[in-house]
């Protein structure tokens, strides 16, 4: 017979993440945050229920794996190439200066080398998560800021490979850091090229021939087998199974099957990856923390004021305008989940106190939690400079640009537009709220951004006041009225051509300062009978003729009821 025992912790487990996380997540607090104080409430050192940590810690090792196989699939070359400027130039910066400057002050305070060198790298990360949530939430995951924090969040996810694989090394003792790092950044070397050519002559036939089969099951076992037979590989080798699965996860990136490989891993990702920060939350001890509170308060604020303040100075360094270069700073000041993975290693191979540890993870989850409240903050300090300063909200992209056209609105008309624009070669701006369709426009090197036409502050910063003209393509007619009123406050004089529904919501345009209106639905009448006419005989003059006569009568025969002058 089974022992209830295990059944019981199973239960309290789902039970604890079934009721906590949906509510952190309901308060608008990272589900990390749930996890881990579900995790505590299950713990030895709270009373209630207490969960063996045996089983959740053996499976939560997994839930590392597979987060690291997900990023690995968010990373193809082809994305790495586009975005190498900020990736490889200011995520680099910002990993390799942030983890100096803690793991020189972690020295100062009395840690050893291979501690205060864990503390640094470990702290230099941020919240993919929770930065990402609140991205995706405000879509703003395609506006300048945006996109420059996923490229040193990605820099940051690639570097917590090498830091996994030295972690053991650093535990060896007699090792020196130099050669640590050499060894680990030789193995790495070698894993990559050994898994590259695996996934090339092994894995990719293999998907090919599952696929063909057409048997969804078996296409989940495959991707399982593949991300832990290559975790195992790179564990039996001596290296860390996250480095393996992160590498199996850029093999799939540039495949067919790479979307479908996603959407199979997501569920055990998720499950196995809260299964983990629960278990970090059972070891957390809520009664030492609270009484070492002031410590914790003071670390904190100290790490989320100095990589604000580091990285600022880095965006500036790097062109980044001052808006752009606040809201990235306090964006990303945070602690990130990886370091609870680094703090568990760390402590197990004994290169960190479990004192130290405690204290950072307690720095850590805190200043996820206030992660939301800072960028509410950045946002507003942001706008009020974008207010302020003007044209600088995008960056150096369009601080350059003189005599372009402002398009409000990149659907079908509005790309149309853009279109007709680059075959005359005449520069333009344009302005969206989809971010799917700014990121589908971006990806082709477009000049496309997420922003609201109808604000002053998005006006300038596309360089309202350099434009020769502007064009509104917005389908709600609300949205394109406030948009013609916004861009006639910021450019008096500038002409504005506007799409409208019909000759009502054409006049509404009018008025609200549109130089001259295009209503579509009467347009598309005059093109019809243009071909009927053409169709019938009619010479091409006299259609002209005909067609400027109706518009110059501003469609007044068109909009009169039917009958009136039969």
């Amino acid at each position: 017979m089974h022992d209830p025992k295990l059944l019981f912790d199973v239960l309290f487990l789902l039970l604890a993440a079934v009721v906590i996380v949906p509510l952190f997540q309901a308060l608008r607090i990272p589900a990390v945050l749930g996890y881990l104080v579900g995790g505590a409430l299950l713990g030895p050192h709270t009373p209630g229920p207490v969960v063996d940590m045996e089983l959740p810690q053996v499976l939560s090792e997994f839930g590392v794996v597979f987060l690291l196989f997900a990023i690995g699939l968010e990373l193809p070359l082809s994305r790495l190439r586009a975005m190498r400027r900020y990736i490889f130039g200011l995520g680099l910066m910002q990993v390799v200066l942030t983890s100096a400057a803690i793991a020189a002050v972690a020295y100062a305070l009395g840690e050893g080398m291979a501690a205060a060198l864990v503390i640094g790298g470990m702290l230099a990360f941020s919240s993919t998560a929770t930065v990402l949530k609140l991205l995706v939430e405000r879509g703003e995951t395609v506006a300048r800021f945006g996109r420059v924090s996923v490229a040193v969040l990605i820099f940051q996810d690639l570097a917590v490979v090498p830091l996994l694989t030295l972690l053991p090394l650093l535990a060896g003792g007699d090792t020196s850091i130099p050669w640590a790092l050499a060894l680990a950044g030789v193995k790495a070397v070698a894993a990559i090229g050994a898994i590259m050519l695996l996934g090339r002559f092994v894995v990719r036939p293999v998907y090919h021939f599952v696929a063909s089969a057409k048997s969804p099951e078996v296409f989940t076992a495959t991707n399982l087998l593949v991300v832990l037979a290559v975790a195992w590989l790179t564990g039996a080798a001596g290296m860390s199974m996250a480095l393996g699965a992160f590498l199996a996860g850029m093999l799939m990136a540039d495949t067919a099957y790479r979307h479908q490989v996603e959407a199979d891993i997501e569920p055990f990702r998720g499950l196995l990856l809260g299964l983990f920060f629960m278990t970090v939350g059972m070891t957390l001890d809520l009664p030492a923390m609270l009484q070492r509170a002031d410590h914790i308060l003071m670390v904190t604020a100290a790490l989320l004021v100095g990589k604000s303040i580091l990285l600022f100075l880095l965006c500036r360094l790097s062109g980044l305008g001052l808006a752009t270069s606040l809201r990235i700073g306090l964006l990303l000041s945070q602690g990130g989940e990886f370091a609870f993975v680094l703090i568990g290693k760390a402590t197990r191979l004994a290169v960190l106190e479990g004192e130290t540890g405690l204290l950072l993870s307690s720095c850590v989850a805190l200043s996820m939690a206030v992660t939301p409240l800072v960028g509410a903050i950045a946002q507003r300090l942001a706008q009020k400079v974008e207010a302020r300063y003007g044209a600088e909200a995008f960056g150096v992209e369009t601080s350059d640009i003189t005599g372009h056209v402002l398009i409000a609105g990149y659907g079908r008309v509005g790309r149309a537009v853009a279109r007709l624009l680059r075959t005359h070669d005449i520069p333009y701006v344009a302005l969206d709220l989809d971010p799917q369709r700014v990121a589908a426009a971006r990806a082709e090197g477009l000049p496309v951004y997420y922003g609201d036409s109808s604000q002053i502050g998005v006006l300038r910063a596309a360089g309202i006041e350099r434009a020769r003209a502007a064009v509104i393509t917005v389908n709600r007619p609300d949205m394109a009225e406030r948009a013609v009123e916004a861009i006639r406050r910021a450019a008096p004089r500038l002409a504005i051509a506007a799409r409208a529904h019909d000759l009502d919501r054409g006049a509404r345009l009018k008025r609200a300062g549109a130089s001259a209106v295009v209503p579509e639905t009467l347009e598309a009448s005059l093109q019809l009978a243009s071909l009927v006419l053409r169709n019938a005989g009619v010479d091409a003059e006299t259609i002209d003729q005909s067609l400027k006569s109706v518009r110059d009568r501003g469609y007044d025969a068109l909009s009169e009821p039917a009958g009136q002058n039969d």
